[in-house]
């Protein structure tokens, strides 16, 4: 556990970044493929894994204690976990128009808008993309 993650070269920070940025990527391909088809599929199985990824390493990470070793952003994480999921079920179960809304508040929300607080100076994402 990087219980005092203040050096990027920690192993789950950087861990997390590299899931943060192949989610960032594989997602903002998802949004040219044609909806439904097999690339989407793929691309979205595909994509489900990082985002996991990121949510998940971030309990790894505990430099900002609020709540115990936990703070506001593993909130977040709990939310991304169960929204995924619930965004697979919505495909599965052809509730579309559920699975696109929950999709892309997940892209943006969680991976976005959550990763541009992350860099922030003195954050430690910061650190790893600005050195």
């Amino acid at each position: 556990m990087c219980r005092s993650a203040t050096r990027w070269a920690r192993p789950c920070t950087r861990a997390q970044a590299a899931a943060a940025l192949a989610a960032l990527g594989l997602g903002a391909l998802q949004f040219g493929l044609r909806r439904g088809g097999v690339r989407h599929r793929l691309m979205g199985r595909l994509w489900v894994g990082p985002m996991a990824a990121v949510a998940l390493s971030s309990f790894g990470i505990s430099g900002l204690r609020q709540v115990g070793p936990f703070s506001w952003i593993h909130l977040l994480s709990v939310i991304t976990l169960v929204l995924l999921v619930r965004a697979v079920l919505y495909a599965r179960r052809g509730h579309v128009a559920a699975h696109r809304w929950t999709m892309i508040g997940l892209y943006l929300g969680a991976l976005v808008i959550t990763g541009l607080f992350t860099l922030l100076p003195g954050r430690i994402m910061g650190h790893v993309v600005f050195g």
